[in-house]
């Protein structure tokens, strides 16, 4: 009966001991287990998303918008404007004939839009290949009516070629490759004009003009600035595209 009383006792005062040591922190020399949340680095997957996301963002907010609303297309296609031998000149001679008196005295380029970017890898994985859709409105406008003669929508892609390179020093690199419009992806079409067959007429003769200067004059304005967004990407990302590119490992899914 004695031993049985004092055990009782013991482990009512050890039960009141813990309970009142139950708040304290554990000292960290005990062998308990410690959860620990470290963070984790992006999926392979999910760098591509990462990738695109923070082109976009860095394009629009470097100005691309204010680049393409901007783009100097009346002074590429005045007579000896540009290097296109006064482009305007030869549109207004084609057009006069069929509406005498019509002088182009504005293009005007509105509503600027950065589409959705796509992503492609290279089939040996060291290359990616970021396509960047983009579109305008253009409104040509003309004395004759005194208002918008024309107004177009044209929509084209550029392509960003990115690499990843090792320097002297052994550090690995995103660096732009080639840059330049897309073939075959300049469209034009008409939201609204006046007239018929006059209308047509000059819409024929300046989307030809429009197709040899545009997709170039774009070309020159953009891809600096996805050269430039493309060297202040953040380093911990920067870093691993470029891991993932130097050694050729697939990271863009195919859809």
């Amino acid at each position: 009966m004695f031993q049985t009383g004092v055990l009782i006792v013991f482990y009512g005062l050890l039960a009141q001991t813990m309970a009142q040591f139950g708040g304290l922190p554990v000292p960290l020399d005990q062998a308990l287990p410690l959860t620990v949340n470290p963070a984790l680095p992006l999926s392979p997957t999910g760098l591509a998303g990462s990738l695109t996301n923070a082109l976009g963002n860095g394009l629009l907010s470097g100005g691309l918008l204010g680049i393409l609303e901007n783009l100097p297309l009346l002074d590429i296609l005045k007579p000896g404007g540009g290097t296109s031998g006064g482009l305007l000149g030869g549109l207004l001679g084609k057009v006069t004939s069929v509406i005498p008196g019509l002088n182009i005295i504005d293009i005007k380029v509105t509503d600027p839009q950065l589409l959705e970017l796509g992503l492609v890898q290279s089939p040996d994985g060291h290359r990616l290949y970021v396509t960047i859709p983009l579109g305008i409105n253009l409104q040509v406008n003309t004395p004759l009516v005194g208002a918008s003669l024309l107004r177009l929508a044209v929509k084209l892609n550029i392509t960003a070629e990115i690499l990843a390179v090792r320097d002297k020093q052994g550090r690995i690199h995103l660096v732009l490759g080639d840059c330049t419009h897309s073939p075959g992806s300049l469209h034009i079409s008409l939201l609204d004009g006046l007239g018929p067959l006059p209308i047509q007429g000059l819409l024929d003769n300046l989307t030809g003009i429009l197709n040899k200067v545009l997709p170039e004059l774009v070309q020159g304005k953009v891809c600096p600035l996805v050269n430039e967004v493309l060297s202040g990407l953040d380093v911990t990302l920067a870093h691993d595209i470029a891991n993932m590119l130097i050694h050729g490992l697939q990271f863009v899914i195919k859809v």
